[in-house]
């Protein structure tokens, strides 16, 4: 088994704390390690042959230096000179693979998600790569908790979900973007509807197999990758990646392969999941105190009349008087106030930020 980590994004919706070399997933969020090391090493117990760690140029030094205390497997950190979204991260990958063991199975993880119960992952990550060998495109669907309207859904070709006795694979009917509320109620009640996890799990062959048919010029671009990595080894990555980055189009592994394919199955799993998508996310990961604020990094806070916050302080002192459901993010260098309801929001900061030139902010 293969782990590739995708680890290019910007995390604009974590901002002041997620700037442009350092981004969310190179940060500690809840206090401790980065969430790039907490994905690391959740999948070590699986003993990989090898972890590979696409990220972006600007944030290779970083993230080298997060991986050098990690010696029990060899881990490649694999930069892109420019972002083109996931479905060429992966063909990098699995082009990178092939070319030595056509038949490995990788595992595609997101650098910068949550999960309580990490075993439970483990478990599912190993049934699934029975189905992958068996030349399958293998999802993970999340079991729902909420309506939720912030992640898109997978359509599991099934009569119903009973869960601890039907474990999949089942066909993927479908995948839908993010609903509006009504939708999302009615995904629930159906009961066969999951959220997409982004998490992925095939043979480096059939994943290139299927980027032959469906997405042909990333596809002949790969195979010259990969004809030379076999041929040259892999002193060749660097040129030939700026090389292919150079025309490659900029397209979604679920736009370009996954809503496309006939091959593709879901693996359903409940193990507290959560993509931390913004500041609004930390109840999910952290629990609250008793007034239902999450406080982070903090060298104290004082509450007076105040609920349902949250807080990062960067080792301050924080007291709040008389709000309620709002977030305050302190920095060296930038202080957010913001309402909880308007967390997606942040991300226009960052963006007028850079319209007024603002760099030293990013």
């Amino acid at each position: 088994m293969y782990i590739v980590i995708l680890a290019g994004g910007s995390g604009t919706r974590f901002w002041p704390l997620s700037r442009t070399a350092r981004p969310k997933q190179l940060i500690s969020i809840t206090g401790d390690q980065s969430m790039l090391q907490r994905t690391v090493e959740r999948v070590l117990p699986l003993h990989p042959k090898r972890i590979l760690i696409i990220t972006n140029h600007l944030q290779a030094v970083e993230t080298e230096r997060q991986m050098h205390s990690y010696d029990s497997v060899p881990i490649d950190v694999i930069a892109e000179p420019a972002a083109r979204n996931t479905a060429p991260a992966i063909g990098l990958a699995a082009a990178l693979i092939a070319a030595q063991d056509p038949s490995g199975i990788m595992v595609v993880l997101p650098a910068d998600h949550f999960i309580k119960n990490e075993s439970m992952l483990r478990n599912t990550l190993t049934f699934a790569g029975q189905a992958a060998g068996n030349g399958y495109l293998v999802t993970l669907g999340i079991l729902p908790s909420r309506p939720e309207t912030g992640y898109g859904y997978i359509e599991a070709g099934m009569d119903a979900f009973n869960e601890g006795t039907s474990h999949g694979p089942f066909p993927v009917k479908r995948f839908v973007e993010k609903p509006p509320l009504a939708e999302a109620l009615r995904y629930l009640e159906e009961g066969n509807y999951f959220w997409n996890s982004g998490m992925f799990i095939w043979r480096a062959d059939t994943i290139l197999a299927e980027m032959q048919t469906f997405m042909p010029s990333l596809y002949n671009k790969l195979v010259v990758l990969k004809t030379s990595i076999a041929a040259e080894g892999h002193t060749v990555v660097n040129e030939q990646i700026a090389t292919l980055y150079e025309s490659i189009e900029s397209v979604s592994i679920d736009y370009g392969i996954m809503e496309k394919s006939t091959k593709v199955q879901m693996v359903p799993v409940e193990m507290g999941w959560s993509d931390v998508g913004s500041w609004s996310a930390l109840p999910e990961v952290i629990e609250p105190d008793s007034d239902g604020t999450v406080c982070v990094n903090a060298a104290g806070h004082i509450a007076i009349d105040s609920s349902d916050c949250l807080i990062y302080a960067d080792r301050r002192m924080v007291a709040t008087v008389g709000v309620h459901n709002i977030v305050v993010v302190s920095t060296p260098d930038a202080i957010l106030v913001c309402d909880r309801e308007r967390c997606q929001d942040v991300k226009k900061v960052v963006e007028q930020l850079g319209t007024a030139g603002m760099t030293d902010y990013l």
